[in-house]
């Protein structure tokens, strides 16, 4: 059985975010702030409270925020990834989203905002996170999908391929919608949900997006990135064919943020579930109003 390549660079992951979080750029977070508000919200729709629940992701203490809005939950932890974020008071837990310290069955209630998609094993900590949860407890995650900085991946490829001849990964790969849905699905999840909300944001030039990436502590964390500094040259190129191609009349670009939103219950005796197959009381005749024919 072969093992599958660790495709990001966690400890590089680890860096960079502690760097974002010291410099705490204003405005940086705005994604960060939609999609909390939108959590928020679909915590709101649903029809029930939780005992305990689990900021997964925990820096600036929006999603934590968020869930005590939502009035969803008797008791909220916030467990940062890494590090803790050095502006706010300690957070309940530092953990390693890819090895979740909770115990089977612990919590009611875990969200997550925009840290998933850095998972090496996305699959294994879905199963983690359905474990933790009691059950009939809900598990609802916001995470870049297929689609996300396109533009800014189609402008540095065509940039090195035009003055090197070649290109290196310089934007993650991000999973598709229909994917996340059955990694739902294979963790065991009931219920599941998937669905996809674009953000397009724009920008004076290609430079202003990547200091904003930076500030995020969102730049790539590939594990098998080129060691080579992408240079001056390609980049000032990739700036110029963004422009050229991703732009509006009025000359700002745009850079294009797919977020899939996940939603899925730990199993319990009381959800509905499909009936079985031939144990409809109507056939399809009937309730059409024709003549059943059998083969």
């Amino acid at each position: 059985m072969s093992v599958q390549p660790d495709l990001f660079d966690r400890s590089l992951f680890r860096i960079r975010r502690h760097r974002a979080l010291k410099a705490a750029k204003p405005g940086a977070d705005f994604l960060l702030r939609a999609v909390a508000v939108d959590l928020e919200e679909r915590l709101l729709l649903i029809n029930r409270t939780f005992g305990t629940a689990v900021d997964l992701g925990g820096h600036t203490g929006l999603v934590t925020q968020a869930i005590v809005n939502a009035g969803k939950a008797g008791r909220v932890l916030r467990a940062d990834l890494q590090v803790a974020d050095p502006n706010l008071p300690l957070p309940d837990l530092v953990c390693d989203d890819a090895l979740l310290p909770l115990g089977d069955q612990s919590v009611d209630l875990i969200v997550s905002a925009l840290t998933l998609q850095f998972v090496n094993d996305l699959p294994g900590t879905l199963i983690q996170i359905r474990r933790a949860l009691a059950p009939d407890g809900f598990f609802l995650a916001t995470l870049p999908g297929a689609g996300t900085l396109t533009e800014l991946r189609d402008s540095l490829t065509r940039a090195e391929l035009e003055i090197r001849g070649g290109a290196a990964a310089r934007v993650l790969p991000f999973a598709d919608t229909r994917d996340l849905g059955s990694l739902l699905q294979r963790a065991g999840f009931a219920l599941p949900v998937t669905d996809l909300d674009t953000i397009t944001v724009r920008y004076d030039t290609m430079f202003a997006l990547l200091n904003d990436l930076r500030a995020m502590g969102a730049t790539s964390i590939l594990k098998d990135r080129s060691r080579t500094p992408i240079s001056r040259r390609v980049l000032f190129r990739a700036a110029e064919l963004y422009a050229e191609n991703h732009s509006d009349p009025d000359g700002r670009i745009r850079a294009t943020f797919a977020l899939v939103t996940l939603s899925g219950w730990a199993p319990h005796e009381s959800q509905q579930k499909p009936l079985r197959p031939g144990s409809a009381k109507a056939s399809l005749a009937e309730a059409l109003g024709a003549k059943e024919q059998k083969l």
